[in-house]
């Protein structure tokens, strides 16, 4: 975290990296999945190193995965190396996990990085209503 002066106040901010971390790791913290997935897609450069060390220091399986399995999404705009991703497969889960901790709703099954993810993530269903 770094602070910040915005008119005499001092504010406590995280870098964009940490941030797509955070956000994949807690998403009730950034709304809707859309709305996660449109904000995250503003960002036109990650520095990818610190995003792996990031997700691999906070050693959770489930969000290994996300960020893994976001990348991947990303693929053609983010440019992950296939060392970003195998970092981060050393860490997913050994069996399925849900994106969604706290919701167990049908899902599409991510085999790769053993995630049950939400199907408007896979199918980005609010492309549709433009």
């Amino acid at each position: 975290m770094v602070s910040v002066d915005r008119s005499g106040l001092d504010v406590q901010v995280t870098s964009l990296e940490r941030t797509l971390v955070d956000l994949l790791d807690r998403p009730s913290l950034g709304g809707t999945w859309e709305e996660i997935w449109r904000s995250l897609e503003m960002v036109e450069f990650f520095n990818l190193d610190k995003v792996v060390e990031y997700a691999i220091y906070l050693g959770n399986a489930t969000t290994a995965a996300k960020v893994g399995f976001f990348l991947e999404q990303h693929r053609d705009m983010l440019m992950p190396g296939e060392d970003h991703l195998n970092r981060l497969r050393t860490l997913i889960p050994t069996k399925p996990h849900y994106m969604v901790r706290n919701g167990r709703r049908p899902g599409r099954f991510v085999r790769e990085w053993n995630l049950v993810a939400p199907p408007e993530i896979f199918e980005r269903q609010w492309e549709e209503i433009l």
